[in-house]
């Protein structure tokens, strides 16, 4: 008796019974992958392999191999099928929450990997599926990279390039994520980097261009791959999105990801089911942030009381603090949040949080997701080490990003927003609407109070009698002028509100917001 593809039991027979029998035996060589050694040593460090990913992240029973019987064949003497070596990536499609992704896995147990046991046309075929069909695109990246070996193996040299991956237009048409599970060197970083997310397994994978050998051979340095590429150095390169406890962890968060966003580019993302009040007013909100200027406050817990209960999923969490990015839902509409965080740098844009906030912006804007921006912004970093870092070229690219988003957008301005990285609160110019409501506790200028009258009064403030007491009357003169209900009279400001009300306001917004996102995409189609 043989069995099916599937695991349904069948008998061949017919004229093609031989035929059949043969199918079913080459099935059975890619089921087994690298073998039964291979995978026990493999799961004897506590990892899924290949297909128990696939399995975790997709609906039970909704994947669909492609590609299946690809690898390199042997017969007998007489001519007889023997057996199959395995191509090391297994693609197709399945369900995530009963929407179609395509994905492709890397099989560690068949030679780690690495391109030398590949078929690249296998993965780049379901790449270009996803391209084609317009379908989410998940890369489950478990790959050692290039390997010596290949130059034997095709008897020659090649020039490093993938010619029909379409990569690009990938990025300009489909959610892309890249899932980083083990050593991911070479063309396996440029899979999990060329994404809209990416997610790391801490203690276990490491995104870096090349490994500990060739870091040895090129520089004489001994390093671990882990400081090389793991999640200690991803929080300080900001080239990984997000960390993982485990693999279970980072499948959860794909799933979430891809719960926010379209299908592709020509679809809106899913509306769901609310039971949250739009109404609903959080009574701590009045509070939510110090009267005294030198307190700080969370930011994260403020955030969830506005947005529908449970919806926020953070991205970037460990990068570019000052600024905190997010997907959330409002009234069950999908949208896109960026607050200031106090607690990093003092909420000022520093590079890390630039690029941050710039590609937040971008993912935003490309996939219809209309933005939340809560501003505490002091402006931008300072000092020797800013400088030095370019920090006002991150701030520019943040404001070419705005020029670009033509997502709805709406700024709350609940503390500070001063100097050129204040003013880069939201979109504006040409046809944008400069949409912002303030909470009592805003403030605003060219350049924050504090160190402005030290600035224009040193002189001054150095002569009195009592400098200290001459600088603190100085600065509460100059905070009388920066209320916000002076810039309000002027209509600077289209409304202050009680931030109690900031719900109830967002939800009303978001209903306008979708109409416009749906009219986008009808006049687009």
């Amino acid at each position: 008796m043989s069995v099916r593809f599937d695991g349904a039991p069948f008998a061949p027979e017919g004229e093609w019974a031989a035929e059949l029998e043969e199918l079913q035996a080459r099935r059975r060589s890619a089921l087994a992958m690298g073998g039964p050694e291979a995978l026990a040593k493999f799961k004897a460090g506590g990892r899924l392999h290949a297909r128990e990913r696939i399995a975790a992240l997709v609906d039970a029973g909704s994947f669909h191999e492609m590609g299946a019987l690809a690898g390199k064949g042997h017969v007998h003497a007489d001519g007889r099928y023997s057996h199959t070596e395995p191509t090391n990536t297994i693609v197709g499609t399945g369900r995530v929450d009963g929407r179609k992704v395509a994905l492709h896995a890397d099989d560690f147990t068949i030679k780690a990997g690495s391109s030398e046991g590949a078929i690249a046309d296998k993965w780049i075929y379901i790449e270009r599926l996803a391209l084609q069909l317009r379908m989410p695109l998940v890369r489950l990246v478990d790959s050692a990279g290039g390997s010596v070996k290949l130059l034997m193996q095709i008897g020659g040299t090649k020039i490093p390039e993938y010619t029909t991956w379409p990569a690009q237009d990938l990025l300009q048409t489909v959610p892309v994520v890249g899932v980083a599970l083990g050593a991911c060197a070479g063309q396996g970083a440029i899979k999990v980097l060329s994404s809209h997310f990416s997610v790391l397994v801490r203690e276990q994978a490491q995104v870096m261009a090349a490994g500990p050998h060739v870091v040895r051979q090129a520089y004489g340095v001994e390093v671990d791959k882990n400081e090389l590429g793991g999640w200690k150095a991803q929080r300080k390169s900001a080239l990984v999105h997000n960390e993982a406890v485990d693999e279970a962890d980072a499948l959860a968060q794909v799933r979430r990801f891809l719960s926010y966003l379209p299908r592709s580019v020509h679809e809106l993302a899913p509306v769901l089911p609310c039971d949250d009040d739009p109404n609903r007013a959080d009574d701590s909100l009045k509070d939510a942030i110090p009267r005294d200027r030198r307190k700080i406050y969370d930011p994260r817990k403020l955030l969830a009381s506005v947005f529908d209960l449970g919806s926020l999923f953070e991205i970037g969490r460990w990068q570019g603090g000052s600024v905190i990015t997010m997907l959330g839902r409002l009234n069950g509409v999908p949208v896109g949040v960026i607050a200031n965080d106090p607690k990093v740098h003092g909420g000022a844009m520093t590079l890390q949080a630039a690029y941050k906030m710039e590609r937040h912006t971008k993912l935003c804007s490309l996939f219809g997701l209309p933005v939340v921006n809560f501003v505490d912004q002091p402006g931008n970093a300072t000092g020797l080490e800013a400088e030095l870092a370019g920090t006002l070229l991150g701030a520019t690219r943040v404001g070419e990003a705005l020029a670009d988003c033509r997502s709805p957008w709406v700024s709350i301005l609940i503390r500070r927003c001063f100097g050129m990285a204040g003013a880069l609160h939201g979109p504006k110019g040409g046809d944008r609407l400069n949409h912002r409501f303030a909470w009592p506790s805003a403030r605003w200028g060219s350049i924050p109070i504090e160190g402005g009258v030290m600035a224009a009064h040193k002189a001054e403030i150095e002569a009195a009698p009592d400098p200290a007491a001459r600088r603190a009357e100085l600065e509460a003169h100059y905070l009388a002028l920066t209320s916000p209900f002076r810039t309000a009279e002027k209509f600077g400001v289209l409304d202050i509100i009680d931030p109690r009300e900031t719900r109830r306001v967002l939800c009303d917004w978001v209903e306008d917001a979708w109409t416009v996102v749906q009219g986008d995409l009808h006049r687009r189609g």
